[in-house]
């Protein structure tokens, strides 16, 4: 049984408002490409299908298409709702679509779909928990539960049910998982739990021959192999730009035999962080034209750069951010910032500029300070 495990499609996303819908349609089109080389059984979605829970419609229109070239293929579908999605709304359907071999689960009802499919070495059960909240299981089970942890040992009492333990059992899921004290590796695109009120430990899933994890964005293992993150397919935000991306294909053998390949995906345009002198980075784009299509994070080391941004967008069309480094110098790292001293707005402002830059202001920025805190006085009389 072989089957592709991705999560945190994010349909319809923005980063730093920018549209990436372009983007996560050649994506799609890549994943079934990858799925009938590989002759997958099927591609589990483990959460967060779309970026919110009310989906734009060329979001919904890109989803339509990919779960369509995938039956056509003859490739099931199955899918979890993620904390991003409407339950009720991705779960609209899904009775019927079932027919087509898409099997979606959104609310959860107090019990998991199980979706069966069967190989050689006989049946893998596939059980689907969508993300779900302590409440929502209180709602439904009756039981006080007060984490999420809980919530989660709650929904899985039970399975992998008794008489298909000795089956090959896969879990589709949607949660915040560390492994003891360690903690997963986050990124900033993602909601994270507060006071560790959201985490559950691995041990939950103990009976379960494979995890298929969605949530958070970087691929990783959490305790094994095969409890983990297949990580977001395109990178959501700057703190990505170092991760590796990538379809996670998984062979079961007989049971007990698990076989993980990392396949690496190729987007339409990279986020890469550069950094330099604005004209160094100009002539490096200039350089490398095909590069220079990247979205871009760029990290300036001169300080005085007339309009960045707007220069190296000529050379990097979809520029997404310009910040400046700060260098501090050794005499003034330590210097602090207090407004409420008993000094002219001057000299606040200078203290300010050393604070933030790590040294003084110049001749002709003094000046310029001076000129604007004259018109300001001017404006507004005493």
């Amino acid at each position: 049984m072989r089957f592709l495990h991705i999560a945190d499609l994010h349909l319809g996303k923005s980063v730093l408002e920018t549209p990436m819908l372009e983007d996560q349609r050649f994506i799609l089109s890549q994943l079934v490409d990858c799925a009938m080389e590989n002759k997958v059984d099927a591609v589990l979605i483990a959460g967060d299908i779309y970026d919110r829970s009310v989906p734009m419609a060329e979001a919904v229109s890109a989803l339509d298409d990919f779960l369509n070239a995938l039956c056509d293929n003859g490739i099931a579908v199955i899918a979890i709702a993620g904390n991003h999605d409407s339950p009720e709304r991705l779960e609209f359907g899904s009775r019927l679509m079932s027919g087509r071999g898409v099997h979606i689960s959104g609310v959860y009802s107090g019990t998991l779909r199980q979706v069966t499919l069967t190989d050689e070495y006989g049946p893998v059960n596939i059980y689907l928990l969508p993300f779900i909240k302590p409440a929502m299981v209180r709602a439904v089970l009756g039981q006080e539960v007060s984490s999420t942890a809980q919530a989660v040992e709650a929904a899985l009492r039970g399975y992998p049910v008794p008489e298909h333990k000795n089956d090959r059992n896969v879990l589709v899921a949607h949660q915040f998982v560390s492994h003891g004290d360690l903690a997963p590796e986050t990124c900033d695109s993602e909601i994270h739990s507060v006071g560790g009120s959201d985490r559950v430990d691995a041990s939950c899933f103990d009976g379960f021959d494979y995890v298929a994890l969605g949530h958070l964005h970087r691929a990783q293992q959490i305790s094994s192999e095969t409890v983990r993150y297949a990580g977001s397919p395109l990178k959501y935000s700057l703190s990505e730009v170092k991760h590796s991306k990538s379809f996670t294909l998984v062979t079961l053998g007989e049971k007990g035999q698990v076989k993980i390949d990392l396949i690496p995906i190729k987007p339409l345009r990279d986020l890469r962080r550069i950094s330099g002198s604005l004209e160094n980075l100009i002539a490096a784009g200039l350089n490398d034209p095909e590069g220079g299509q990247d979205y871009i994070h760029a990290v300036l080391t001169d300080m005085d750069a007339l309009d960045p941004a707007a220069r190296l967008r000529m050379v990097y069309p979809n520029l997404l951010h310009v910040e400046i480094e700060q260098q501090r110098t050794e005499l003034d790292e330590d210097v602090e910032f207090d407004p409420t001293a008993q000094k002219s707005e001057l000299e606040l402002f200078e203290d300010f500029y050393r604070h933030i830059h790590g040294t003084g202001l110049e001749n002709d920025q003094r000046g310029i300070i001076e000129a604007v805190l004259a018109s300001i006085k001017e404006a507004v009389p005493e």
